[in-house]
């Protein structure tokens, strides 16, 4: 039998027998209420519990972050915890030993698991009354203004070119920037040797043709490619406005820019006339310009159309006395068109004895700059804010 006796005045000492010890043999020592039945362990590993007891509930209190949280853990409750080392000291100890300090263990681990627990929870709840004091509205607080966004002028003034027409039965179709040279050159009466095809700086893709048919790539240098695409593939009637980007191969100045944006237009029916093309036109123009201006047409030539007519309205800045804009003529140009050619309607197998049309391409930034007053066409393309923000 075991007996833990405690001498007045003194530490805690243990004593080891097989039979029950007399406590009328033994006056001077003082019994303890342990239970007697069991071999008791040496004190050094029960202080110890308590001591790390102790140790970890006053750094857990201080902990104030996730991080101290995490760190205590480990420290504490980790693989490498001083209870987990502890725990492995059992194994050194008598088998009733064991058992009291495993018991002992266990409950300063539960004990201290439950504190971890209590101790997140308490953070996470101060960490959310902090965020919501910091993140109140003061309702006194005059408005803020909020930055909003706009479209670029490019942009809306295409919409604008592109709703003229739609509402006069106009559908919009795109093609591609990469084009053939057949549909950009050949389709539209510009075969190899013409003298026209020096009108443009074209830009070629180094591509070579698989099929061996001598097929070349290049980057449009108009948008008119897609008359002969659209028309190859539907039937009269045909009415389209096809928007898109052109590239060509030549000096940026304030009225050029290598890449820039074309819309073109198409209408081929029977019995089409140049008085059609002149009433689209016109309406167009006042739509876009205003119903008090002057338009005029003059003849001019394109490969693909005939006759060809560029389309002027008076200027803005003068009202037609003449002025620096338009050079003194009173008359700004804003787009070219013209009958379609017989050749380009015989190339994508109509009879053009059956069928006319027209057709027009116009520059949406050249359009832009005459309606807000824009002196540079460069301007579309550096991204500047400050002039974004006054179109």
């Amino acid at each position: 039998m075991i007996i833990f006796a405690r001498s007045p005045g003194s530490n805690a000492t243990y004593y080891k027998s097989k039979a029950p010890l007399d406590p009328h043999e033994y006056p001077s020592l003082e019994l303890s209420s342990l239970d007697t039945k069991m071999l008791m362990p040496k004190p050094s590993l029960l202080d110890q519990l308590n001591d790390i007891a102790k140790d970890a509930d006053s750094q857990l209190v201080s902990a104030t972050s996730e991080t101290d949280i995490e760190s205590w853990r480990i420290a504490y409750l980790g693989r490498r915890g001083e209870l987990t080392l502890l725990l492995r000291n059992l194994s050194s100890l008598p088998i009733d030993d064991r058992r009291i300090v495993g018991l002992e263990a266990n409950r300063i681990k539960r004990l201290l698991e439950e504190k971890l627990s209590g101790r997140q929870k308490t953070l996470k709840e101060a960490g959310h009354s902090r965020s919501l004091q910091e993140g109140a509205i003061d309702v006194t607080l005059p408005g803020r203004p909020v930055a909003t966004g706009r479209l670029h002028p490019t942009t809306r003034i295409l919409r604008e070119i592109l709703e003229a027409f739609t509402s006069m039965g106009f559908s919009v179709v795109e093609g591609p920037e990469v084009e053939w040279e057949h549909y950009n050159f050949d389709a539209l009466n510009i075969p190899n040797d013409h003298p026209a095809r020096d009108m443009w700086d074209t830009l070629w893709v180094d591509w070579e043709d698989p099929s061996n048919r001598g097929r070349n790539m290049l980057m449009r240098t108009h948008t008119s490619p897609m008359q002969a695409r659209v028309m190859e593939n539907n039937e009269p009637p045909i009415r389209v406005v096809v928007p898109g980007k052109c590239y060509r191969y030549e000096a940026s100045d304030a009225t050029h820019e290598w890449h820039f944006y074309q819309v073109e237009g198409l209408a081929v029916d029977t019995g089409i006339t140049f008085a059609d093309l002149k009433g689209t036109l016109y309406q167009f123009a006042k739509r876009i310009f205003g119903e008090d201006r002057q338009i005029r047409f003059r003849c001019d030539y394109f490969p693909f159309v005939e006759p060809g007519v560029d389309m002027s309205i008076d200027c803005f800045s003068c009202n037609g006395k003449g002025c620096r804009i338009c050079k003194d003529s009173g008359w700004i140009e804003i787009m070219g068109a013209g009958m379609v050619h017989p050749n380009v309607l015989q190339g994508v197998g109509y009879d053009p004895k059956k069928y006319t049309g027209f057709a027009f391409g116009m520059g949406p930034e050249r359009i832009a700059m005459l309606k807000y007053g824009i002196d540079d066409i460069r301007h579309f393309y550096t991204n500047d804010l400050r002039f974004l923000n006054q179109v």
